[in-house]
């Protein structure tokens, strides 16, 4: 007696293909916008050509890093101040596929300046 399958199921599940789908989110930060938004775009177009399921770019709030200094050298004069800011981005991206499959998408150039960070969580 053959056992019931659900629609959309192959019989065997994923084990039989050799292929297991991890959880992958991959973080990407940057100081400059362009790029990380282009590495963004890149990364997600080349996941959609794989048909994976895809998730973001999730856009994180942004650090603002400030250091507020005076100018003169020595300290005589007026009280006149500087202040410097970096601003750091950040952008998640979550993908549902095996990990040889992820190896091929993030093979891409990335941008000068664009951290990437991979993480595989496991069920």
């Amino acid at each position: 007696m053959a056992s019931y399958v659900p629609p959309g199921k192959k019989e065997g599940g994923l084990e039989d293909a050799g292929a297991q789908v991890h959880r992958i989110r991959i973080t990407l930060t940057s100081r400059n916008v362009k790029n990380l938004e282009k590495v963004c775009a890149d990364l997600k177009k080349g996941a959609t050509d794989k048909k994976l399921n895809v998730s973001g770019p999730v856009r994180l709030p942004t650090k603002k890093l400030t250091i507020t200094t005076r100018k003169a050298p020595s300290g005589e004069g007026t009280n006149t101040w500087d202040c410097f800011e970096m601003r750091i981005h950040k952008r998640l991206i979550d993908l549902h596929a095996p990990s040889d499959v992820v190896k091929q998408i993030t093979s891409i150039s990335i941008e000068p300046g664009v951290e990437v960070d991979v993480t595989i969580n496991d069920r």
